[in-house]
């Protein structure tokens, strides 16, 4: 139980709503919905916006991939002042990569259909002159990663008195990361009577301690299911030496057919090295990791959005955040320290309740973190085969073997309800 904070009960008598209409949204965020292709609520969505509409603090527990952008982004643009009437920005959503923040902006462009609506976009790796221009002409949602605000807050360009709204999107992954000055100082330089609403796949004890720290009396609420990978998703794992991993993927590979797959390494050099031994066969593969120039990883992203990708061969950069549906097969090549890494790699696939499938390539002496990711998403993998590697191989001596610990990883729309508690 987190102290302070109200845990959300099933009632039967208050059950969440089934269609957009009966969560009193204005007549054009129906309409904005309709124009994206929204028919029903996700639970987040249906949890989370009757109480962001009331003003209230929120914690909202939701893997990627199950429409929380959508949550948060509806009661912040059904609540907007209009540009004419406050120039400077009225909600700051904070996220942890500068590929989420391009596409949760895009999510609000797409949801302020039809009312004009300011969106800039305060990430890393984009020019700073074209930022500043765009606070200077009047923004009124700033979506941005934790370093490059605290930047603009430190010159000053970033001007908060109007902020009503704050949001931690992936606020265990920010924290995860080291985010945690940075954050604090974007909360404290915003106003003490906003609504903050944060977002987690997890609630750790920092995660917990943040919002016991900053937010007012937030109500909590958990649409995780028990099993911490989405039911659609098959899970399978082979057992193979490190040396046979290539063989193996590019045989999986043949047998799956994947329409997308994104490969999982763990290190730079790693994802360069095997990216360029697949594209002999594969010319339509491409890598994505953090050394990459963030204009490159802008054309790598937008030509898997655009289906002229087959394979991305990836760090742990794509790990999280990257909503692309058309993603059909996930290859753990090398496995993820991580548990959590784990679950949110898998939830590349299977978006929104379409089918995918995981595949874990697992070398001699990691069977303990198999079974640490079967504990975590309380489920057993499925032991797969291809032929030519069926032998399993011999397992290594454990003796006297010290093993280090895993480190831990538009216009207003007509409200009738008003937006500050």
């Amino acid at each position: 139980m987190l102290c302070g904070m109200n845990r959300k009960q099933n009632k039967k008598e208050s059950q969440p709503a089934s269609s957009f209409d009966q969560l009193g949204l204005s007549s054009v965020m129906l309409r904005s919905l309709k124009q994206a292709g929204f028919e029903s609520p996700s639970p987040i969505q249906a949890e989370l916006i009757p109480p962001a509409l009331d003003g209230m603090d929120v914690i909202g527990q939701a893997r990627t991939g199950t429409g929380k952008t959508a949550a948060f982004s509806i009661p912040i643009l059904e609540q907007l002042d209009s540009l004419d009437d406050c120039r400077d920005p009225q909600a700051i959503i904070v996220v942890p990569t500068r590929e989420l923040a391009d596409q949760v902006a895009r999510e609000a462009e797409r949801l302020s259909y039809g009312v004009p609506t300011e969106i800039a976009v305060l990430s890393g790796g984009k020019n700073m002159r074209g930022q500043l221009r765009q606070l200077e002409n009047g923004a009124q949602i700033v979506v941005g990663t934790p370093g490059r605000l605290h930047d603009h807050l430190q010159r000053r360009s970033l001007r908060t008195k109007d902020v009503w709204c704050v949001v931690l999107d992936e606020a265990d992954r920010m924290l995860d990361i080291g985010f945690r000055p940075q954050i604090e100082r974007i909360l404290r330089r915003c106003p003490r009577d906003r609504q903050t609403l944060l977002l987690s796949a997890t609630l750790p004890t920092q995660v917990q301690r943040l919002a016991e720290s900053y937010m007012h009396e937030p109500l909590v609420i958990d649409c995780c299911k028990e099993e911490m990978s989405v039911e659609t998703i098959e899970q399978h794992y082979f057992t193979i030496p490190q040396d046979q991993k290539q063989d193996l993927l590019r045989a999986l590979l043949k047998r799956e057919q994947p329409k997308q797959a994104i490969i999982f390494c763990r290190t730079k050099r790693g994802t360069d090295r095997l990216w360029r031994a697949l594209s002999k066969d594969y010319p339509d593969a491409a890598a994505m990791h953090g050394d990459m120039a963030q204009t490159a990883r802008d054309r790598v992203l937008q030509k898997l959005r655009d289906g002229k990708l087959s394979i991305l061969v990836a760090t742990d950069v794509v790990g999280r955040g990257i909503d692309i549906s058309t993603i059909s097969h996930i290859v753990n090549y090398d496995v993820p320290e991580d548990s959590d890494d784990y679950v949110h790699r898998v939830g590349r696939t299977g978006r929104m309740g379409r089918e995918g499938v995981a595949f874990t390539f697992i070398v001699p002496g990691q069977g303990d973190v198999l079974t640490s990711i079967e504990q975590r998403i309380n489920k057993l993998l499925i032991r797969d085969s291809i032929k030519g590697f069926e032998k399993e191989p011999e397992p290594e001596p454990q003796e006297d073997v010290a093993v280090a610990p895993s480190p831990k990883r538009l216009n207003p729309m007509n409200r009738k309800v008003k937006r500050r508690r």
